[in-house]
């Protein structure tokens, strides 16, 4: 063992995972017949800059390994944005109580540097209230928001504004939004909302302007907007979810960057594609591949962000693998048909991919944890 090196003894790991998923064979699905979506190459003019960040994108795929990458790309007749770029390194996603992760436990220690104990939401293994990445740069000056095609309790945006000591409180981490340092949110849908009690529906009104449509125009006065579109616009891209999550996206990135304190001060994001997991959960290999290629529009918005702006670093990676997934031997790469092969229904403790883009892009290369990517984050927005 000690003649292997570390980052050897990984990569050894994944392939081993990875060989078992062909093997077995317990699962098969299978794409074909997807029309090619475009793609974007940035400039790479702030790629690698050493000047401070003003602003962070933080782009988490759950459930997206390297397997699931692929398997977006070859479907795409070996195009994703994602893979045009240069700075690349790997994350290790354990948490406090697991070699293997849930999303609550990766999310936490993506959202305040610290890890913490499966099904844990923003407090630590002790139970106590952990600061979370938006609650400490609202001391700076710095705004924040966060996208999910999930609902807002759902894990990974849970982690960002919440503290609960078990993810499956879900009226307790609504709740915890008024208290929330966020000027923007969109999770979930307005029919999720109503089901909450009505205390903290109020409470989020008079916190936020809370819109079901980025057209409606009390959005574009609003200080703080949360938007909850109907459930139809935030279902599984398979049946029919349309553009929301790049869409949404793209106008996130506006919001906070016209917003009178993020002139100045820069600004923090979080998108999660959260239904490449769920897909993942169910072995459903098209389903799963269609998440993929949308996630990557919306990478495709914050990279042209990131190369209009000059000052924005985008960070893309995920809070676990799902599924120990690997691509079958059968596939058409004339076409862009790809299959793929499950070993689990449940999540697996491979190392997951992080892409870099922007100022400081070459911090993120080699092997890191979860934990450690929120402190390179904090660190390089405040200094300290």
């Amino acid at each position: 063992m000690k003649l292997i090196t570390k980052k050897l003894f990984i990569t050894l790991a994944t392939m081993v995972i990875a060989t078992g998923a062909w093997a077995q064979n317990l699962v098969n699905g299978a794409i074909e017949n997807v029309p090619a979506q475009s793609t974007y190459t940035p400039t790479f003019k702030s790629d690698g800059a050493k000047k401070k960040p003003l602003n962070i994108i933080l782009m988490i795929g759950d459930g997206t390994g390297l397997a699931q990458w692929a398997s977006g790309y070859f479907t795409n007749n070996n195009a994703l944005t994602v893979m045009n770029l240069k700075a690349l390194g790997l994350v290790t996603t354990k948490s406090a109580s697991d070699y293997t992760t849930d999303s609550a436990a990766s999310g936490t220690a993506y959202a305040t540097g610290h890890k913490t104990y499966n099904y844990a939401v923003g407090v630590d293994v002790n139970k106590q209230p952990l600061e979370n990445i938006p609650d400490l740069l609202s001391k700076y000056g710095i705004v924040s928001g966060i996208i999910s095609t999930d609902d807002l309790d759902g894990a990974t945006p849970a982690s960002f504004f919440a503290h609960q000591p078990n993810r499956s409180m879900v009226k307790e981490i609504w709740s915890d939004m008024p208290n929330s340092k966020l000027i923007f949110f969109s999770a979930g849908h307005m029919e999720k909302m109503a089901e909450m009690p009505l205390e903290t529906q109020q409470a989020i009104r008079e916190k936020f302007t809370v819109v079901n449509s980025l057209t409606d125009p009390a959005a574009a006065n609003a200080k703080r907007l949360g938007y909850l579109p109907p459930s139809v616009e935030t279902q599984s891209m398979a049946v029919g979810r349309g553009n929301f999550l790049p869409s949404t996206t793209k106008y996130a990135m506006n919001f906070l960057k016209n917003h009178k304190t993020a002139r100045k001060k820069g600004f923090f994001l979080m998108v999660e594609g959260a239904r490449i997991d769920k897909s993942a959960h169910k072995n459903e290999y098209a389903p799963m591949v269609k998440e993929v290629l949308d996630f990557d529009k919306a990478i495709e918005e914050a990279l042209r962000f990131a190369d209009a702006d000059g000052n924005t670093l985008v960070l893309i990676s995920a809070d676990h693998e799902t599924g120990g997934l690997s691509i079958g031997y059968h596939g058409d790469p004339a076409h862009g048909s790809t299959n793929g092969n499950y070993v689990s229904t449940s999540h697996t403790p491979i190392p997951v991919p992080i892409f870099a883009y922007g100022p400081h892009s070459q911090d993120f290369m080699g092997v890191q944890g979860n934990d450690e990517v929120a402190q390179k984050i904090i660190k390089l927005l405040t200094g300290k």
